[in-house]
């Protein structure tokens, strides 16, 4: 190592974590004037950011809400669901947790996670192409929307709640009847099925490497990136400071987007916040010649997504509670497998081995977007569930505004970490 490396350099802001919440917040600290520092320990976009569905959903003002049809639990119970399955022991543990979470996405709970979602889900496509078209990772982005479908009746008709807000919000959708949905989609196999057609969502067909594009275009106008274990992060006079593979870096404010690790770093500094993981797997299908999707499609009772990406359909999965570290659990993905075959010929496995990641979500599914109320210089952009990836560029734009005192794009009052103070 060289004389230089061994350097301790001085920034204003670090930000820790590198997917598209921190790249994405990085991006926008850098373009207001600031010094900054990226950290992650891998390769930007490693995690939940390379392996979702890769949708930037412009609806979605319910939050993924516990299952309470008798049906639904017994497939749970049974775990044949492919929608939710659990480890007994995580389940117990989590179950005050999920208490809380039911609690916070039903009855009038609803409404308010959508009255305040609302702001950012009308800023999302446009935030991201923005970042896109600087960055040269337009390429990766397709209009079109994405399909909801719908198995049976009762499910279509519960769903109603969403396209209520979507009409109070503005947000323009079609519904399909079974002709309908075949023409949209012509390889979709089942004969009888309801869809919505959310037609101003946008998917990618790369989610990892359009983290990696934003990265790319963040470094290329002179952000500096490291290399560091955010576990080591230490605060000194009023200042953090972080060893990195090539030497100390230093500086007044740090953000913490550090999704399911979050609280790996917080609760050393003394921070207490719910976030518990909700963990998912996909696997990329080549299907049979002639046969294929021109959007994501989401079989909405069975959990679990198809999305037409460069390396095939990326099939991604519904919820696992369990451990974040735990083994995966290759059931899983067997069983969404299945299920998505009803629906679709997926065709040749493209992995020998699932991915796994993890979701970071708090009770009441909104994020934590702004200033740690006890630890002066300390920021957090963290929680997003299942919303990383479309939330990213405008949480990211908001807490930039905020760390550089500017009036943030949308009210972040929705998304204090205060509103968790005990």
């Amino acid at each position: 190592m060289t004389k230089q490396a061994r350097q301790t350099t001085p920034f204003d802001v670090m930000v820790l974590g590198a997917g598209m919440v921190g790249v994405s917040t990085a991006i926008h600290l850098h373009r207001l004037g600031l010094d900054v520092a990226l950290v992650d320990w891998k390769h930007p976009g490693g995690e939940a950011s390379f392996g979702n569905a890769g949708i930037v959903q412009r609806n979605g003002f319910t939050p993924h809400a516990v299952p309470t049809n008798p049906q639904q639990l017994l497939g749970i119970f049974l775990k044949q669901s492919s929608a939710v399955s659990y480890d007994l022991a995580t389940l117990v543990r989590l179950f005050p947790w999920l208490r809380r979470y039911h609690l916070a996405s039903s009855g009038s709970s609803v409404e308010h996670y959508a009255k305040t979602v609302a702001p950012l889900r009308a800023l999302v496509v446009q935030e991201h192409l923005d970042l896109a078209r600087s960055t040269i990772a337009d390429r990766f982005y397709r209009m079109g929307g994405w399909l909801h479908v719908y198995r049976s009746t009762g499910s279509f008709k519960e769903s109603e709640i969403e396209r209520y807000y979507a009409r109070v919000f503005g947000v323009d959708y079609k519904e399909l009847a079974s002709g309908d949905v075949n023409k949209l989609e012509p390889g979709l196999k089942l004969p009888d099925l309801n869809a919505v057609h959310w037609t101003e969502s946008c998917s990618v067909s790369n989610p990892g490497a359009v983290v990696d594009a934003f990265w790319r275009g963040y470094v290329q106008e002179g952000g500096a990136y490291f290399r560091g274990d955010a576990r080591k992060l230490q605060n000194q006079r009023g200042s953090w400071s972080l060893e990195c593979e090539r030497g100390s870096i230093t500086a007044r404010n740090a953000v913490i987007a550090l999704g399911s690790w979050s609280m790996d770093v917080l609760s050393k500094l003394g921070e207490t916040y719910p976030l518990a993981v909700k963990r998912g797997y996909h696997m990329h299908f080549q299907p049979q010649a002639g046969v294929s999707l021109s959007r994501p499609v989401v079989d909405v009772e069975n959990g679990f997504a198809m999305t037409p990406t460069d390396k095939g359909i990326r099939l991604t999965t519904g919820v696992e509670l369990a451990e974040r570290d735990a083994p995966p659990n290759p059931n899983v993905i067997k069983l969404a497998r299945r299920r998505a075959e009803e629906l679709f010929p997926l065709g040749r496995a493209l992995q020998d081995e699932p991915w796994l990641g993890s979701r970071p979500c708090l009770p009441d599914s909104l994020p934590i977007v702004g200033a740690s109320p006890k630890n002066k210089g300390l920021w957090f952009n963290f929680g997003h569930a299942h919303d990383g990836f479309t939330f990213g560029p405008v949480t990211g734009r908001i807490l930039a505004e905020l760390i550089s005192n500017r009036t943030p794009v949308v009210d972040p009052s929705g998304f204090s970490p205060t509103r968790f103070a005990v």
